[in-house]
């Protein structure tokens, strides 16, 4: 659906530094943009890239001018250009539809708004609220919650008494409850732990494809609010993640460990059991984390350690090649002057 520059603008909050009446039909970057569309740019060689296309306007911030382009300012281009991209890439709404494949037992409640696509299979008790969306091939154990406006994607699996809040998103093949990893050696035998536990997704949580959430063993594992998590991460049961979290692909945090609110864990970081990661703690990615990590500090390194102590040897390691010559030259002069 086209739009103007000025209703673009004031959706962005922006300043209009051109035509306001331009009509937008897309959104594409620099190297593909085409007459009608928008793209945006942040440094100065994008803004050139973006100046030298066939766009008709750009998304900028800061202080750039144009003589041949229309330009939106707005605070943050980067903000900016996600409120934009729903205006041209949207969603299909999907509403108040069962397919005629999808299982649906009398004792489930599903709201008139929500949509259950083929092949969907609801347990006993499970509330699916309104506008909520199983897209296909989704299991819902017994007694399952799908908040409002959230949006499971093709083969999602919910374990028995999972509870998904509202604006939640689960992409494709994530698994959300299934038997935390417990057990025991008896008798010369691993003996497993039975696994009672279920797990609470907060709202406005998006958790990328084929990433696994256990059940606690005892009680709930729970993922906090605003919490966005990549593809193939392993939360472990009983793990307690803050608010507004941030956790790259591949990473993998142990059973009943605590992280706080606004936790980053970059790629492949993996987090031991039991430990307590304090609010605004970022690791960098490949890290292992063995101990308990305070508020707001940096942590790199396997083991992790903080950032400027884990760069303080890495600097001395990179120095130990000249170290070596130095002293083999000095035990060479040494061994000349006992001659």
């Amino acid at each position: 659906m086209p739009h103007t520059i000025a209703e673009i603008a004031k959706h962005v909050r922006g300043e209009i530094l051109g035509d306001p009446t331009a009509r937008i039909t897309g959104f594409a970057p620099a190297e593909s943009a085409k007459r009608g569309d928008l793209t945006f740019a942040e440094t100065d060689a994008y803004f050139a890239a973006a100046e030298a296309s066939a766009a008709t306007a750009i998304l900028i911030a800061g202080d750039r001018r144009s003589d041949t382009k229309t330009l939106i300012r707005v605070k943050n281009a980067r903000v900016a250009f996600a409120k934009v991209l729903p205006l041209f890439f949207a969603e299909p709404v999907l509403e108040g539809q069962r397919h005629p494949t999808a299982v649906i037992p009398k004792t489930a409640f599903v709201d008139d708004t929500a949509y259950i696509g083929p092949h969907c299979v609801l347990g006993e008790h499970c509330r699916v609220e309104a506008r909520a969306v199983l897209l296909g091939g989704n299991h819902l154990g017994d007694k399952c919650v799908v908040g409002e406006d959230s949006k499971l994607f093709p083969n999602v699996v919910l374990y028995a008494r999972t509870q998904v809040g509202k604006r939640v998103r689960l992409h494709a093949g994530c698994v959300i409850g299934s038997d935390g990893f417990g057990y025991v050696f008896d008798a010369g035998a691993h003996q497993k732990v039975l696994q009672v536990g279920y797990v609470v997704i907060g709202d406005d949580v998006e958790l990328g494809a084929n990433t696994t959430v256990d059940r606690g063993a005892i009680g709930p594992t729970v993922i906090g609010n605003g919490t966005k998590i990549d593809n193939l991460v392993q939360i472990a049961h009983n793990v307690q993640l803050g608010e507004h979290c941030i956790i790259v692909s591949q990473a993998g945090v142990a059973g009943s460990s605590k992280l706080g609110n606004y936790v980053v864990l970059g790629g492949q970081v993996g987090i031991a059991g039991h430990l307590k990661l304090g609010n605004q703690v970022t690791v960098a990615g490949q890290s292992g984390v063995m101990h308990d990590i305070p508020d707001g500090e940096k942590w790199l390194g396997s083991p992790a350690q903080p950032d400027r102590t884990t760069k303080r040897q890495w600097l001395a390691l990179h120095q130990l090649p000249e170290l070596l010559r130095r002293v083999k030259e000095l035990e060479k002069q040494l061994a000349e002057q006992k001659k």
